[in-house]
């Protein structure tokens, strides 16, 4: 991490995390994020904005994961999608799904093949 980017040492507790996502423990829009659903900020922070929110805002002038927004920043991933989909509502940040993992082949070729090395 670079020295100028924010780090929060999750102190404050409980109460902290209430007050950073407002009472909310889910999403404010309709939106999917799992640990590696790649964020990135359209622009930079405005003023006003929640210290946490223009802190990713900030970190994701380059794609990162919800995962390592996380980490950046301490927070839980809980409290973490919960800022990303105000931020996402407010046309903030963009979110982009992973790239879904290759589909593996049949089995039954897998053996046909391996069946065929083996006849070699």
């Amino acid at each position: 991490m670079n020295s100028d980017e924010p780090h929060w040492d999750g102190g404050g507790g409980p109460e902290r995390l209430y007050v950073i996502t407002g009472g909310r423990s889910g999403s404010s829009a309709k939106t999917t994020l799992d640990l590696v659903t790649l964020i990135v900020a359209r622009s930079g922070p405005r003023p006003g904005m929640q210290p946490e929110q223009a802190a990713i805002v900030r970190i994701c002038q380059r794609p990162l994961s919800v995962a390592e927004i996380s980490a950046h920043l301490s927070l839980p991933v809980s409290v973490v999608t919960v800022l990303l989909s105000d931020l996402i509502a407010d046309n903030r940040v963009f979110s982009r799904p992973p790239v879904p993992p290759a589909k593996l082949p049949d089995i039954a070729l897998i053996e046909a093949v391996i069946d065929g090395l083996q006849k070699l």
